[in-house]
């Protein structure tokens, strides 16, 4: 004899009190704001709309970042060659240079300094210069005696176009710049930085000046807030290294009193370093009562 299995029957009336006590329940949770309502991922409605809701934005800086010298170590000028040496040791005394960096508190989208100098003590003597002239011109003679590498007109833009580019820095006469734009070398040397201009000064009635200038001068440029040039070789004496430090900062604190007065500009920190070695901030002093004799520093 098979068996069936009987399912309880759940009377209308009860079910129908059963749903709206149910709706009546959820109404009231609802009604209340006190008890939050939670779906199935465990989040509040609240929960929801703090997360919709939209961040704000910070600030942009106007002005790069520089960071308070207070309990910043510093050191002295010698103190700085002693420590720098000691990474450099058994490197040739020619090879490594000594770099400067100079931190301005400046904005972001402010005129930049941008300026050439010749420096006491030459740090880079095998520049190779370029001259854009008539080759057969007296200016043409006056480039080569200053000690130009490169003269001429024709051949130095058939031997660009082919890719020689064996010079470091190039400047032009006034009388070829039309021809120099004729020739469209500023694809090549635009993005080299070695294209000739009027504004950076290249563009010049006297190449043979402009050659003397260039031999033993440096080029420095603000980016980022820092002006980088380099300042001296390992082989250098205190005492040579602090002449061209002179003459660098001198010449910053001229290009910067030269901009608008509406323009902020201030020398924040000094920083010596070299090819292989760490930056050292400079408090200013060229000894301390520590530091070693010139005469020490000046033996490699």
């Amino acid at each position: 004899m098979s068996t069936t299995a009987i399912t309880p029957r759940i009377p209308f009336q009860h079910l129908r009190t059963t749903i709206q006590l149910n709706a009546h329940l959820t109404a009231l949770r609802y009604a209340n704001r006190s008890v939050p309502i939670r779906y199935a991922s465990g989040k509040s409605k609240g929960d929801n709309r703090a997360r919709d809701k939209p961040k704000k934005k910070k600030k942009a800086r106007i002005e790069f970042k520089q960071y308070s010298l207070k309990d910043a170590e510093q050191f002295s000028l010698c103190d700085a060659i002693r420590y720098i040496k000691a990474f450099e040791v058994g490197r040739p005394p020619t090879s490594p240079k000594y770099d400067l960096a100079v931190k301005l508190q400046t904005i972001k989208d402010g005129p930049t300094v941008r300026n050439r100098l010749r420096l006491p003590h030459a740090v880079e003597t095998s520049l190779r210069i370029c001259v854009i002239c008539p080759p057969d011109s007296r200016h043409a003679e006056a480039a080569k005696k200053a000690g130009a590498s490169v003269v001429g007109e024709d051949t130095v833009f058939d031997a660009v176009k082919d890719g020689r580019i064996e010079f470091d820095r190039c400047i032009c006469h006034q009388d070829s710049v039309a021809k120099m734009n004729k020739a469209g070398l500023g694809k090549i040397l635009g993005p080299r930085g070695l294209m000739p201009s009027a504004k950076f000064g290249t563009i010049v009635k006297d190449v043979g000046a402009s050659v003397k200038g260039l031999v033993g001068g440096s080029q420095y440029r603000e980016r980022n807030g820092v002006l980088r040039m380099a300042v001296g070789q390992l082989g250098f004496t205190p005492e040579e290294l602090q002449a061209n430090i002179r003459t660098f900062m001198s010449e910053i604190k001229q290009d910067i009193a030269l901009l608008s007065e509406s323009v902020h500009k201030e020398i924040h920190e000094v920083v010596l370093s070299s090819t292989n070695a760490p930056g050292f901030s400079l408090n200013g002093d060229f000894r301390s009562s520590e530091s070693p004799s010139s005469r020490d520093l000046s033996v490699l």
